[in-house]
């Protein structure tokens, strides 16, 4: 069978056989186990794998995507004349094209990111196992009514990308998961709560004992939550979801949001978005972490940035099109599917530590919300305002109270952002290194 490498080769002579000016092709070989059970019982298990390939030609200002699963000489030839044929027909893009030899990644260390498990496939069985084990720990705790689900998986993928322009280079990653989500009470009082992790390797997963007792504890932590009061508080964002909040700032900075003059950060480049002594870092090569890549979707260098620099934002994210869109290079983040063209994308982040512990802040707070889940969005990505179905706990005298549920908080990115104030609780092998972020004067809606 074709390595990968020889698979984006064919693609790409195929491609130039046609009539392609130029042209880059990826092909990715992956698999993924996912296994949950439910009393103790399997109740779905689930195996995929197989290759796909994706080719991308362009023929002056023109481009079109294919891709396909199958890899025979006749797919390939076809993809390569369908392409072709829809490139000719394309509205012209002045921003689209290769990179330049010049810009290209040349060298590179795979193994120092450390992206793969390379012990053996864990066994249907014993995935099963551990499942069932979080599930039962989680059903000996008094109060617990019952397990949503208890879930076990892991994945191993393969990806090449080649291109016209010399470029070719490949990695691998590998991914093990178990989750849990648990119950206490029942009908309008039931409330949940989960606990899981996902690593690169198995050995780095906390065990299903851990993982059952966490969510247990988490959800009969929750038992009796109610409104909180209606009104203006200071909102403390766990370090479970905190991430989010950054999240929305990222997506601002995205190039493509800059480009269509669609973003609340549009005028914001070179001005303090986040307080003083704060930075936001992307650090694409941290070893043992599921977003760090050695190259781009381009085959661009990734490289070590400062999204925001003492507080203030200093640059976009960019891939090669966006980047000429407005005059600027590309950053190094483009992302490529097998059937779509590459766009921006972040990859880890960081952002800096505060020195109070969550006590510190719960108590600096006063009385407020402390929120450990979010569900439902509304961001308005040109002005920023904010609002978000929340739950968590209701503090006073900085102390916890009682569980919450069934509020909104609202805001603007602006403010909040411009306000925050980190803990230092961040877990340091997520691919968002985000602590829990205190935010002064939200809106609170509940009884």
């Amino acid at each position: 069978m074709d390595t990968l490498s020889a698979l984006t080769e064919r693609l790409l002579s195929a491609a130039t056989k046609a009539g392609a000016d130029s042209a880059d092709a990826i092909a990715t070989d992956g698999r993924a186990v996912s296994i949950e059970v439910r009393d103790a019982a399997l109740e779905h298990a689930e195996r995929a794998e197989g290759i796909e390939i994706g080719l991308r030609v362009l023929i002056g200002k023109r481009q079109a995507c294919v891709s396909a699963s199958d890899t025979s000489d006749a797919t390939i030839a076809e993809m390569a004349d369908r392409a072709v044929a829809m490139a000719r027909i394309a509205p012209e893009d002045s921003n689209i094209g290769l990179a330049d030899p010049g810009q290209l990644a040349r060298d590179w260390d795979v193994a120092s990111l450390d992206l793969i498990d390379d012990a053996p496939e864990p066994a249907p069985a014993a995935m099963q196992a551990a499942a069932a084990e979080a599930e039962a720990i989680a059903l000996g705790h008094d109060g617990i009514s019952q397990v949503q689900s208890a879930a076990a998986s892991y994945s191993r993928n393969a990806i090449h990308l080649a291109a016209t322009n010399g470029f070719s280079g490949g990695y691998e990653r590998s991914s093990h998961a178990l989750y849990c989500v648990a119950i206490t009470g029942s009908g309008t009082e039931m409330e949940r709560d989960h606990f899981g992790e996902s690593r690169i390797y198995h050995t780095d997963l906390p065990t299903p004992e851990t993982v059952g007792r966490r969510a247990a504890e988490r959800a009969l932590s929750r038992a009796g939550a109610r409104k909180p009061p209606t009104g203006a508080y200071p909102v403390l964002f766990d370090e479970r979801i905190a991430a989010s909040l950054i999240g929305h700032l990222l997506q601002a900075s995205n190039g493509t949001m800059i480009a269509r003059g669609s973003s609340w950060l549009r005028d914001r480049l070179g001005k303090p978005v986040l307080p003083k002594g704060l930075d936001l870092v992307e650090s694409p090569h941290r070893p043992r972490v599921s977003g760090s890549k050695p190259f781009d979707g381009e085959g661009l260098p990734t490289q070590a940035r400062k999204i925001i620099d003492d507080g203030v934002l200093t640059g976009w994210t960019l891939d090669l099109a966006t980047g000429r869109k407005l005059g600027l290079e590309s950053t190094g983040n483009a992302a490529r599917g097998t059937s779509s063209p590459p766009s921006p994308s972040i990859t880890n982040v960081v952002l800096t530590p505060g020195d109070a512990s969550p006590k510190d802040l719960l108590r600096d707070m006063g009385t407020g919300l402390l929120v450990t889940g979010l569900i439902g969005s509304s961001i308005n990505a040109t002005t920023g305002d904010y609002s978000r179905g929340a739950s968590g706990f209701w503090v006073e005298n900085g102390e916890v109270t009682y569980p919450v549920n069934e509020c909104t908080i609202a805001g603007n990115l602006h403010d909040m952002l411009a306000s925050i104030r980190p803990s230092n609780d961040a877990r340091p092998y997520l691919s968002r290194v985000v602590p829990s972020l205190l935010v002064e004067g939200l809106t609170l809606a509940g009884e």
